[in-house]
């Protein structure tokens, strides 16, 4: 790629996008960032070969891409600082804060531009991100396609066709690993408690996550079929499943999952 991309934030996801794009061959001086941190700036700067501003007008000026990678209480403020450049330059507008929906962004930059709000997650950082999309009207299908190749490059790419089901995108897989993460800890504590050595509790259980979601993804099969197949009856995984079953662990999901969506929902109401 030869395509200037101006990345409006320099933390942990654009920085993830950005050595994915590196490893894809774009070339180094057509990234610029803007990042106010100087610690951030420095880091990056160190680590890419890139450069990393101070100043997002700069960043941003003569790129045909920008891409938002701020906190969204910060969003409406920054986006008015670009507003008359947007409007002279007219790029493609890409958003990874949650909750800030693309008319916003779009009202925010001064209207009729092309948005693409975009919610991956932190193994994005590992190449093993996933990431749900959804463009607005103005975006055509190679800005689409332009869109999936630049976060193709951090993992899976989903097009999600209505804008309000991004803040279950959010609760699902934005919010997912911490979900995953939680449930690990838990049951290193739990095997811990059962007297097991911290070193070897951690290591098996992080396989297990390890392999069972590898058996997700290279099988094909849905995750209700794997869990009855290796579910037999009256067994300690029988066992094991009727507690966490018997305890509500479905509800409790649920319950979690809509917590986040509406979180996500509160975000947008309160930096409007």
């Amino acid at each position: 790629m030869t395509l200037n991309i101006a990345f409006i934030g320099g933390g942990n996801m654009a920085r993830s996008l950005i050595t994915g794009l590196l490893k894809q061959g774009h070339a180094p001086d057509g990234i610029r960032v803007s990042e106010p941190y100087a610690p951030t700036r420095e880091a990056l700067a160190a680590e890419t070969g890139i450069p990393v501003l101070d100043d997002n007008r700069r960043a941003a000026s003569g790129s045909a891409v920008w891409l938002f990678a701020v906190k969204p209480q910060v969003m409406k403020t920054v986006c008015a600082e670009l507003k008359d450049l947007a409007q002279a330059e007219r790029p493609l507008i890409l958003s990874i804060a949650a909750g800030i929906t693309a008319t916003q962004l779009e009202t925010w930059l001064g209207g009729n531009l092309p948005v693409v709000r975009i919610m991956p997650n932190t193994p994005a950082l590992l190449g093993a991100g996933a990431s749900g999309l959804f463009a607005n009207a103005q975006v055509s299908a190679e800005q689409k396609n332009l869109a999936s190749a630049l976060f193709g490059a951090t993992g899976l790419c989903v097009w999600i066709s209505e804008e309000a089901l991004m803040d279950t995108v959010t609760a699902l897989s934005g919010s997912g690993p911490a979900y995953v993460f939680l449930l690990c800890e838990a049951m290193q504590a739990a095997a811990e408690k059962q007297g097991l050595p911290a070193e070897a509790a951690r290591a098996l259980a992080v396989q297990t996550f390890v392999g069972a979601a590898r058996m997700l993804s290279e099988s094909g099969e849905p995750a209700d079929v794997l869990r009855q197949r290796v579910t037999s009856p009256n067994g300690t995984t029988h066992a094991a499943i009727t507690t966490f079953e018997s305890g509500g662990l479905r509800e409790l999901v649920q319950n979690a999952l809509d917590a986040a969506r509406d979180r996500g929902e509160s975000l947008s109401r309160e930096n409007d």
